[in-house]
């Protein structure tokens, strides 16, 4: 039975992810930190199955122990400070939590278990003004916030890593991907989740900002197949995890009302306390090499992922009494 390290387990990524190690006989531990109020709802469904224990991204002691007590074959990082938005106002904390906090892994990783595969969650933010479209593994990276910064350090600390030590340590360059379960902060959750609440009588309009952002995006069931074949191969290596489609957020936006019978024009604000201090306008990734190499193919597209996501909103939010949310 292989052994599997997940941190960030109760995010969208790790609960997929956990769910597929699981369903491949692995015994899966989770790493979690302490609060008063933990989260388990993407994972809930297969809490009892995933062994517990706590640890914090910014103390390399308790990583050392976490590796020591899982004793992993596969580290899967995908804890991070993910919201692209919260960087501007924290990014200290964007910092810690995203970029320094690899070293932390890696180093906890290379200290208690050398010999484990190590896979690190980068981002197409990383590729921000983007210097070529589309892009692959080799487009020079220009980062537009704080968030895309840490995740560059983050990539770049993998690979140094990788030639410093001899460790099998990969990072994927995953563009936009999501589900039901993606947090409601992001734009294509809130959408969905907006569109649910206007179509039931809970909310009168969806306040946006940019509606002329383009993004490739994909569910991330799909994507974290391709973490889990990046571990497989015999040599480590980068990879590019994207569609190969780019869809402006207008579009998802007529896409999810479209779903439910009602014009977007009728219920969507702009509104400028949305707009990015600087913006990313277009990401397109070209995953040939994933395709080609690790032999992985897409098996939901951008229309049907927004109609399950918008689905799954009406489902939650079904019987719940009339609120007006504030956007």
């Amino acid at each position: 039975m292989k052994r599997a390290l997940i941190t960030g387990v109760t995010g969208q990524d790790g609960s997929y992810l956990a769910e597929l190690l699981l369903e491949k006989g692995y015994q899966v531990f989770g790493l979690r930190r302490r609060t008063s109020t933990p989260n388990y709802e993407n994972v809930a469904h297969i809490q009892d199955k995933i062994e517990w224990i706590s640890g914090d991204l910014t103390d390399l002691a308790s990583l050392i122990e976490a590796v020591r007590i899982s004793n992993p074959d596969e580290v899967y990082n995908l804890a991070a400070q993910s919201f692209v938005a919260a960087s501007w106002p924290q990014p200290i904390a964007t910092g810690q939590l995203t970029a320094l906090a690899v070293t932390n892994m890696l180093e906890a990783v290379r200290i208690a278990k050398p010999d484990a595969r190590f896979y690190q969650a980068s981002s197409s933010e990383m590729f921000g003004k983007v210097q070529a479209i589309p892009q692959i593994e080799t487009t020079p990276f220009y980062p537009r916030s704080p968030y895309g910064v840490a995740k560059l350090y983050g990539h770049w600390i993998t690979v140094n890593y990788r030639e410093s030590f001899n460790m099998f340590a990969c990072s994927g360059i995953l563009f936009n991907h999501e589900s039901p379960r993606r947090g409601l902060e992001f734009v294509t959750r809130k959408v969905t989740d907006g569109v649910a609440q206007i179509k039931l009588g809970l909310a009168k309009e969806l306040r946006l900002g940019n509606l002329d952002s383009q993004r490739d995006w994909g569910f991330a069931g799909d994507y974290v197949k391709a973490m889990w074949l990046m571990l497989q191969q015999d040599t480590p290596d980068d990879f590019v995890i994207s569609t190969g489609e780019m869809h402006t957020v207008e579009e998802l936006v007529q896409v999810a009302f479209d779903h439910v019978g009602l014009n977007w024009r009728d219920y969507v604000v702009i509104d400028e306390k949305f707009v990015r201090p600087a913006e990313v306008d277009l990401l397109l990734g070209d995953c040939t090499k994933a395709k080609q190499e690790l032999g992985w193919e897409l098996e939901v597209g951008f229309k049907q992922l927004v109609a399950n996501m918008v689905d799954a909103d009406l489902k939650r939010h079904a019987g719940r009494p009339v609120e007006v949310p504030v956007y």
